[in-house]
């Protein structure tokens, strides 16, 4: 597999744009509150936060969202520890993955311990109140042989435009099958294609107000 670091240009000076997709990977007005507003009040986040909480994720990059995640659940004051996996095909390297974090708070030191602990090859990191389980490879490939099932899922491909893989009713079918009963998913995008999906996959869905300059996103619940 060809290395992530080999696709990336930098947009306003430490935004990383995938050449691959022609994508940033994070919003370029505010990315930490786009994250905050999509995933996490997306799918009613930090007031389902319990002991053993599972998200999942599409598409890791530059661990945005797992930064923002934890230091939410942190703050939320929960005990015990929150479990977060990740689908990725084109991990960033160690030095992108730092450039990277030069624009994002660091979260109490959140920020510089992931960025120490990575390695661009995925796998479980253990940090302090939160185990990362970074799976390598193909989505549409990986999600299926997935053993877990996730309380709340963050769909965070590349633009359905530009990377329809991640969107495709396949894989989205697959995410539900891997989802605790009543479970959620929320994502930026609003495309017809992807509410279709997954109310086909099993999940109610809802168009609501998107952040900055997208006008709606998605949130979705399974039915059963």
């Amino acid at each position: 597999m060809q290395n992530q670091s080999d696709q990336i240009e930098w947009r306003d000076g430490d935004v990383p744009v995938s050449t691959r997709f022609d994508d940033p990977f994070f919003s370029l007005d505010n990315g930490v509150a786009e994250t905050r507003h999509v995933f996490l009040a997306g799918n009613d986040l930090p007031d389902r936060f319990v002991d053993g909480f599972h998200i999942a994720e599409l598409g890791f990059g530059t661990g945005l969202n797992m930064l923002v995640a934890w230091d939410a659940w942190e703050k939320a004051g929960c005990s015990g520890a929150l479990s977060f996996t990740s689908f990725e095909a084109f991990p960033l390297s160690k030095a992108d993955m730092e450039r990277a974090h030069s624009a994002f708070p660091d979260f109490d030191g959140k920020r510089d311990i992931l960025k120490d602990v990575w390695q661009p090859y995925g796998g479980v990191f253990n940090l302090p109140g939160v185990q990362v389980d970074v799976i390598v490879g193909d989505a549409r490939e990986t999600v299926g042989r997935w053993k877990g099932r996730a309380d709340a899922w963050f769909l965070d491909g590349f633009s359905p435009a530009k990377n329809p893989e991640l969107w495709g009713e396949e894989l989205l079918c697959d995410v539900a099958k891997h989802t605790q009963s009543y479970g959620t998913a929320a994502t930026y995008t609003a495309a017809g294609f992807v509410r279709r999906n997954l109310a086909t996959a099993g999940f109610a869905v809802e168009r609501t107000e998107g952040y900055g300059r997208k006008r709606h996103m998605i949130r979705a619940k399974l039915t059963s």
